[in-house]
């Protein structure tokens, strides 16, 4: 389904140009004629996962690419003047994220205006609890809200998802994305974890020191279990229903897991988190995976040993380190191949001049190396960046190539 260009024009009142996605353009390849019939046949082989293969989703299972892939965490959203613009149509996150053509349309704005390398869905991590039983409402200020779970009593409320009744408008907005950015581009899903999800849903809220679920933890921990493997298993099916519907990657967000001791991440979080992956690698082994923990540097190890493809790290730590303790962790829990990683310029160099935005992103991307990496923030873009140097970042990544 391809956006129509009338229906969306109404999108935005008084804007001066309907939404009509274009595709990056690509220059031309050639290839010489083989002097072998064997040569020749591994060459069109070749070419042809290339083109099935977005150079994003290459570099999410580990192989060599010719430049790095970038896109960025929140990149569709606030820092966007289209966006706020879109904003006065449709005031309510939820209008905006569960309308398959705005949803669609916000998703599109940062990979039309930067050329990304991924394009994301435009959505959040709370949008399928509705399906298991958790409604809630979203205060434009005040953030989430919804009745907290504290007793077994409130536990009987949830129910297991069915994604294609709870969010129909995932599928749709997914299948239109694949449509609209083409091959060379990658279209990402994500879900949230277990850990973070069961923060709102016994806090009943957004939090600073998440007290409420550290009582139930210490006091009931049974009755937590039972809520993170109802949610494990709930968003191991969204996550599925994501990749049928278009999903090419499927990045696992557990924010707040950074909030837990090691006991207690192991505990509370790393089970489910690999709950979703198993899940996951056994219906779909050929979907890359990532994992992002905020203030994550001392779970680094924790969280490679969960058999994730990349760690997604925030800016507090070291690349050329952060890289070495993911293969060392993978090779101590028997996992192949160094592991792929993800990030992590600190949001805030994007508040620097250009000078120092491209130092700090080819620092970055030399640490990295050529394989195995995807250049990304270490946390969402903050909503005041100017699109001037979102556009300069992701520029720098495009046009930086290793050396050989």
């Amino acid at each position: 389904m391809k956006i129509q260009i009338a229906a969306l024009f109404a999108l935005v009142a008084g804007s001066a140009h309907a939404f009509t996605p274009s595709a990056p353009s690509n220059a031309a390849q050639s290839s010489k004629l083989a002097s072998a019939v064997s040569e020749e046949t591994a060459e069109s082989s070749s070419a042809d996962k290339a083109t099935q293969d977005p150079l994003l989703i290459r570099a999410a299972r580990g192989e060599k690419t010719e430049r790095t892939p970038v896109w960025m965490m929140r990149q569709a959203g606030r820092h966007i003047a289209e966006y706020r613009d879109l904003c006065k149509k449709y005031p309510t996150f939820r209008q905006r994220s569960e309308i398959p053509d705005v949803a669609v349309e916000v998703s599109l704005q940062p990979w039309r205006n930067y050329q990304t390398d991924g394009c994301i869905l435009f959505s959040d991590i709370l949008t399928p609890l509705p399906g298991m039983g958790l409604e809630f409402t979203i205060d434009e200020k005040v953030g989430p809200l919804m009745d907290p779970i504290r007793d077994y009593d409130g536990l009987k409320k949830m129910r297991p998802i069915d994604p294609s009744t709870a969010a129909p408008f995932v599928a749709e907005a997914l299948k239109t994305l694949r449509e609209e950015v083409g091959p060379e581009t990658a279209v990402l899903g994500f879900v949230g974890c277990p850990y973070t999800l069961a923060t709102y849903v016994v806090e009943g809220k957004t939090s600073k020191e998440y007290l409420e679920i550290k009582k139930m933890a210490f006091n009931e921990p049974k009755l937590l279990h039972s809520i993170l493997k109802n949610i494990a298993d709930s968003i191991g099916e969204y996550a599925l229903y994501q990749i049928e519907s278009g999903a090419q990657l499927i990045q696992i967000f557990d924010s707040w897991a950074g909030h837990l001791s090691a006991r207690d991440y192991d505990e509370f979080a790393a089970p489910y988190q690999k709950m979703i992956l198993d899940k996951i690698k056994a219906a779909h082994p050929e979907i890359p995976t990532v994992v992002y923990i905020k203030h994550s540097g001392a779970l680094i190890e924790r969280m490679a040993s969960t058999g994730v493809d990349v760690v997604s790290l925030d800016w507090t730590v070291d690349m050329a380190e952060g890289r070495e303790r993911i293969a060392k962790a993978r090779a101590a829990a028997g996992l192949e191949g160094p592991g792929g990683v993800q990030g992590n310029l600190d949001p805030g160099v994007l508040f620097g001049n250009q000078d120092t935005i491209k130092e700090r992103t080819h620092e970055i991307l030399k640490k990295a190396g050529n394989t195995g990496h995807v250049m990304n923030l270490g946390h969402g873009i903050e909503a005041a960046t100017s699109e001037e140097n979102a556009a300069f970042f992701i520029e720098t990544v495009r046009n930086f190539r290793h050396e050989e």
